[in-house]
């Protein structure tokens, strides 16, 4: 089945149709930078745009950087503040006519790569980390998720998030080269290697395109995979709940 993926991110919004069978996107992806201020209004109206790019009527799944419960916001994540208690589903419904299903962009893009990636088969616990903006995670056990574990905002070094530290936009912000920027990713999977004892790191995400850069500053012990969807994964995810809301409803 085909259904259409959008992914939310603090420095652009993708979108395209997926084939929720293969993992392969049918359509060209479309990405429009985030708007600044991201507020609800702003973002809503990015939505819009980006889904009137497209012949599709059924139901549209988001993959979100907050923390989602029941299609609503309980965090900001990197978006602006005003996200919080924001009902995700009824405004973008309102904004385009579909239904939709939003859950945490790093919990859909672990689901992509358990099902159809680098995690399928894996056992234990396999931590998949999303590096974009921030740092997202999604856990699973055996294969099933755990919902909402956010690795990335555990107090780093200076008592912030460990994502203002070790995420991508640091790396830009500070201009740092990907071999020092990796000593700083380094010191995050360490800490996520004592703290959770993984079988496995599957990376996703924007940087994760660029892992040759920086692996020579990588010494866990956890394997590590590459997500095979890249930074599509959370576009794909998203697409596969919207064909599985679809299913139950």
């Amino acid at each position: 089945m085909q259904a259409l993926g959008i992914d939310v991110g603090g420095s652009g919004i993708k979108a395209a149709l997926v084939d929720t069978t293969t993992g392969e996107l049918v359509s060209e992806r479309i990405r429009i930078d985030t708007p600044k201020p991201s507020t609800p209004g702003a973002v809503t109206k990015t939505i819009g745009d980006i889904v009137g790019e497209f012949d599709y009527k059924g139901t549209i799944g988001v993959s979100f950087p907050t923390v989602m419960v029941e299609n609503k916001a309980l965090t900001p994540g990197n978006l602006d503040p005003s996200w919080t208690g924001t009902q995700l589903d009824v405004l973008f419904g309102d904004k385009t006519g579909h239904t939709y299903t939003i859950h945490n962009d790093a919990d859909l893009a672990g689901i992509a790569e358990m099902r159809m990636g680098a995690g399928v088969g894996k056992k234990g616990t396999v931590i998949m980390i999303t590096i974009g903006t921030g740092l997202g995670s999604g856990v699973f056990r055996n294969g099933v998720l755990v919902p909402n574990i956010e690795l990335g905002r555990i107090f780093g070094l200076d008592g912030e998030p460990i994502e203002f530290y070790a995420g991508d936009r640091a790396r830009k912000k500070d201009d740092l080269s990907w071999s020092t920027w990796g000593k700083r990713f380094n010191f995050f999977l360490k800490h996520i290697e004592r703290v959770c004892t993984p079988n496995l790191f599957i990376l996703g995400g924007g940087a994760s395109k660029k892992f040759h850069k920086y692996s020579d500053q990588i010494d866990v012990r956890v394997p590590i995979e590459i997500a095979k969807f890249r930074n599509n994964a959370g576009i794909i995810g998203a697409a596969m709940m919207a064909v599985e809301n679809e299913m139950h409803t």
